[in-house]
């Protein structure tokens, strides 16, 4: 059976025309999978029995449960979803205070390989349909609680644009979610292949991995640099209007005795000066075979001071979920089976 779940309107429309049902049936389809989140077709009352037992016979809404939690004690929540790639997806619900966020994947593993990163170490398994993406939003316990979205686990995004794009549309569209794009934000290492086009066609917030404002230490942590330079990044952003109150943040993790010190906070002005951008700085978290140490807190808080008393907007990312390899970089569908608490 097909799942409607992930289907974008258009997709729903050619659906119920090859179905020979009302054209008005598609919108009415989506507003039941993604306003009113029913489980079942057999929910879709405004639609005719005869039509919704059509609609059964070739499709269901789809719904994967996770196959497995893990608790933090901070309340973060690392969710296991199957994929039919036989290597399961990572999924982190992120709460705190008045703000509830998940982190989501977009690919099963990552292609890019960045030094620091657990994801790139395991290899790349395969996209994620828009199907696969969105059913994390719906499927966790959470789902209804749910403020912020940020595409920031498995995989990079925009080297799965085709399916990305249908799960921002579905997001963000009246049609959908309609969710504001504000609360939604989209981290890459700078794929430039389909960067222009997330800048044109969506709203959502960008955040950009950095990590070294220098093209020879960032090739060493992040091997896409020679594909992908920064200095291009920063070129494209520059052309664009930020005008429209899309956030632009660079991420950087900090790295001691690395790229922690004031030449590099000197060098990230310069790379970034002219762009209406913020900077997120977050702590390493050791994984197996790196040898890189976290910056302390005392280092981390002088290079943010340092940055925003020139002007340079910086912020501090709370670790979170570090203890049950929640944390950021430590997400890796390897050995999961002695991680996860089947639930």
């Amino acid at each position: 059976m097909t799942p409607l779940l992930g289907k974008t309107i258009i997709e729903l429309q050619e659906i119920t025309d090859t179905l020979g049902m009302p054209k008005f049936a598609a919108k009415q389809i989506a507003q039941w999978l993604y306003m009113k989140r029913v489980r079942s077709i057999d929910e879709m009352t405004n639609l005719s029995k005869d039509n919704r037992s059509m609609l059964a016979s070739e499709y269901t809404i789809g719904y994967k449960e996770p196959i497995g939690a893990a608790r933090s004690t901070d309340g973060t929540i690392r969710y296991l979803f199957a994929t039919p790639a036989g290597k399961p997806i990572e999924t982190v619900y992120l709460p705190e205070h008045e703000r509830a966020t998940l982190c989501i994947s977009s690919q099963i593993g990552c292609k890019m390989n960045c030094y620091f990163c657990m994801t790139g170490k395991q290899g790349f398994n395969g996209q994620l349909s828009a199907h696969q993406i969105i059913n994390q939003i719906f499927a966790i316990p959470e789902s209804s609680q749910l403020t912020n979205l940020v595409f920031m686990g498995m995989g990079e995004p925009l080297d799965n644009w085709k399916e990305l794009r249908k799960a921002l549309d579905i997001i963000t569209a009246p049609w959908g979610m309609a969710w504001s794009p504000k609360r939604v934000t989209v981290s890459t290492i700078g794929q430039m292949q389909h960067l222009p086009d997330f800048l044109q066609e969506s709203h959502c917030n960008l955040a950009i991995s950095l990590h070294s404002p220098f093209a020879d230490e960032r090739q060493r942590l992040m091997p896409v640099q020679k594909a992908y330079p920064i200095s291009e990044v920063i070129a494209l952003l520059k052309t664009y209007d930020w005008t429209h109150q899309r956030e632009l943040t660079f991420e950087y993790i900090v790295f001691r005795g690395l790229n922690d010190d004031r030449h590099h906070a000197q060098a990230l002005l310069r790379l970034l000066k002219g762009l209406p951008c913020k900077v997120n700085l977050i702590r390493f978290h050791a994984i197996p075979d790196v040898e890189l140490k976290s910056s302390d807190l005392k280092a981390m808080e002088a290079f943010r001071d340092y940055l925003c008393q020139h002007g340079l907007i910086t912020t501090i990312r709370a670790s979170r979920g570090e203890d049950i390899y929640a944390a950021c970089g430590m997400l890796s569908s390897k050995k999961e089976e002695e991680r996860h608490v089947k639930e």
